[in-house]
């Protein structure tokens, strides 16, 4: 078990299976020792847990939860493509969409879900850069979509 895993599992979080791909991409590729993750869904067991927009039938704080369930998801497209997730060196740019109504403006708040999980699992290596955006709609009417690129060891 790697050290990330162990941070996790401090947190009550396993790493879950890669979610398959929804189309025609690769949950992450590596070139030349960086790694970029697609945009993962906040799915759960293949089911989103909620639907629609952020503002109108989900709330900042459900948001949230999704956030963070994407950054699990990241982090399990990271092990698929790397294998031990210990050889993540830094995770570099994150980037957060957010499906809202056009007078939510609280996306950065939303996609804190993935940065502060990767914060947590990678320690100063989780530390990243990153856009967070709202946009009239996402995939399977998803609210939350993240996507990453790190670098590795």
């Amino acid at each position: 078990m790697s050290a990330v895993e162990k941070r996790l599992a401090e947190l009550g979080l396993t790493v879950p299976e890669v979610v398959p791909p929804v189309a025609a991409y690769q949950p992450a590729v590596v070139v030349d020792g960086v790694v970029y993750v697609s945009g993962q869904l906040p799915l759960v067991d293949g089911k989103l847990p909620l639907t629609g927009k952020v503002g109108a039938e989900v709330t900042p704080e459900q948001a949230y939860d999704l956030a963070r369930t994407c950054g699990l998801n990241l982090i399990a497209a990271l092990k698929h493509a790397v294998g031990d997730l210990d050889r993540i060196a830094r995770i570099a740019k994150v980037g957060g969409f957010v499906a809202s109504t056009p007078d939510f403006t609280g996306q950065p708040g939303v996609i804190n879900g993935a940065s502060e999980l990767l914060g947590q699992a990678f320690g100063d290596a989780g530390q990243h850069a990153r856009s967070a955006v709202g946009v009239p709609v996402l995939p399977l009417d998803t609210p939350v979509e993240v996507d990453l690129i790190a670098h590795v060891a």
